[in-house]
């Protein structure tokens, strides 16, 4: 087909409600009991195939619930990993002779797909294995998966139409290659829209992709990947290996073919990663692309004519919703004393009424359990050493219980020394440290703020007074990827707000925007001559 065709985009995705006695809501609560009731066999996706792997065989279970298994995942073996490159390796060519649009349609069609009649399964699935509430599912799961999908393939249109000039008697094109070889794509637990979004920008763009979930996210994961095959998702192009990652080390970062990482998760393993790489830089066909999207410790910052009301708004969605699983979560926040004082004790009452409890079997819960034993673990751990500290006040909170799921309390904790862990330290938790100053040490406090922890991904300035909201903007310049005005940390809205941070943070390569995009192609100048000179001198010769 010869066109230029324009990509079908009507906004982002609209958030349903799920009301009670909503249409939406008595189809996603019968979805959550057929897939409670089920034992899935959480199988890998090598080459179109459903295998299971020949590694070691462990549980997946809700967290909000951990006695209750929804289904089995086997560790990839180094034999594993090395099929699904090899199978990535044949589906290769026949995918990148495929035209952008061709490509383009199995991804708009996965994402109506995934607004209709797999909403409740993808939502389900995120709510059973990510102990997510209702609304955080669907905003995440459902709705920015939905946009992902659709605004990649819209910014991949422009990126193909950026084309060089030309001078007369020539023709220059870009034409957009993939990069040769296999991109490496690991995702977190957390999004499940991240769990769809990293394999399938670098596919669009014509790449093959070895994709690793994190096993917490599993149950969700192995219903994308049915998803994509609905919509057409040729064999090989996407191969989904399961557990650890051990195999993935051992094979997929050293292997000649890598081409890119795709990454989102903890610091240390993206560190990890890079220095595999470098170790191995030798011995690669192309140096590989690295993307990552890393840790935070997201500040919000109250100037002392902030509206109380907006501050206490933006704290507790910011830092309790998703029980504070977010790299964006604002986990520290910075109060002047003028403000504090009238707020405080309604703040951190609506902070003790926050319900807590199974979201899969009560949808009106505002939060549900951290993910797994090691995270219950280490904020259990944190909560002591906080105990142990004089410096350090609870103010509401700090209860733990792992009884029948991992269940942390949201916990405001005061000190006086803004050095202290606690504003410094990723705890991926329900914890918000908060610290008061004078009115008068502002400045001060803001300066100490912008640099104290070693990431730069989101913040937030609480303020009315528009000097100060332009003279924090670029005091924090530096501070934070995504900053937010009178906002939340969170909640970045695809192509409203691109989203990605520096320093400890990641590389800054805005997923869901066309600057992720660019990483995943390698670029062709073509020039043509019409009427080529047949004469080698120049005028200057005489």
């Amino acid at each position: 087909m010869d066109a230029v065709t324009n990509v079908p985009l009507q906004g982002n995705e609209p958030i349903k409600g799920y009301a009670p006695g909503s249409p939406e809501r008595v189809t996603l609560e019968q979805k959550i009991k057929d897939l409670a009731g089920e034992r899935a066999e959480l199988t890998m996706t090598i080459g179109g195939r459903q295998v299971l792997g020949g590694g070691d065989t462990f549980d997946v279970v809700e967290p909000h619930n951990h006695r209750h298994v929804l289904g089995q995942l086997r560790n990839a073996t180094d034999a594993d990993v090395t099929a699904a490159i090899e199978a990535a390796r044949a589906a290769a060519p026949g995918w990148r002779e495929l035209s952008f649009d061709d490509r383009a349609a199995i991804f708009l069609k996965a994402a109506d797909l995934l607004a209709g009649p797999w909403r409740s399964v993808i939502n389900a699935s995120t709510i059973l294995g990510q102990s997510k509430s209702v609304f955080q599912a669907e905003i995440d799961a459902a709705c920015e998966l939905i946009d992902f999908w659709k605004y990649n393939v819209h910014f991949g249109r422009r990126l193909l139409a950026e084309q060089p000039a030309s001078a007369p008697g020539t023709w220059n094109r870009l034409e957009y290659r993939p990069l040769e070889g296999f991109v490496l794509v690991i995702t977190p637990f957390n999004f499940t829209s991240i769990a769809g979004n990293l394999p399938t920008a670098p596919a669009l763009m014509g790449n093959v992709v070895i994709w690793k979930p994190s096993p917490t996210q599993q149950l969700s994961a192995h219903y994308l990947m049915r998803l994509l095959e609905a919509a057409g998702l040729p064999p090989g192009v996407i191969n989904m290996v399961t557990g650890d990652g051990t195999a993935v080390s051992n094979v997929a970062l050293r292997h000649p073919d890598l081409a890119g990482i795709h990454f989102t998760g903890s610091t240390g393993t993206f560190q990890h990663l890079w220095r595999t790489v470098g170790e191995n830089i030798a011995s690669y066909r192309a140096y590989p692309r690295l993307v990552g999207e890393t840790g935070g410790k997201d500040f919000v910052i109250a100037h002392p004519s902030a509206d109380p009301a907006v501050l206490s708004t933006a704290l507790i969605r910011g830092a309790f919703e998703y029980q504070g699983q977010k790299c964006s979560a604002a986990s520290r926040a910075y109060v002047p004393r003028s403000v504090w004082e009238p707020m405080r004790d309604d703040f951190l009452a609506t902070v003790a009424s926050l319900t807590m409890g199974d979201v899969s079997s009560d949808l009106s819960t505002f939060m549900g359990a951290v993910i797994d034993d090691r995270s219950f673990g280490r904020l259990v751990d944190a909560l002591g050493r906080a105990r142990e500290r004089s410096a350090v006040s609870f103010l509401t909170g700090g209860n733990t219980d792992g009884a029948e799921g991992y269940f942390v309390q949201p916990t405001v904790l005061t000190s006086s020394d803004p050095t202290d862990e606690i504003f410094t330290k990723e705890y991926f938790g329900p914890v918000l440290g908060v610290h008061v100053f004078e009115d008068g040490d502002y400045e001060a406090v803001m300066a100490q703020a912008a640099d104290i922890a070693p990431y730069a991904l989101t913040g937030s300035i609480i303020a009315q007074d528009r000097a100060a909201i332009a003279h924090a903007a670029e005091v924090l310049r530096f501070s934070a990827g995504n900053f937010y005005v009178n906002d939340k940390p969170t909640g970045a809205v695809v192509g409203q707000q691109p989203f990605g941070g520096a320093r400890a943070s990641g590389t800054n390569d805005k997923a869901g925007s066309i600057f992720n995009l660019i990483r995943w192609v390698n670029a062709r100048t073509i020039k043509e001559t019409f009427v080529p000179p047949v004469d080698h001198r120049y005028p200057h010769m005489g």
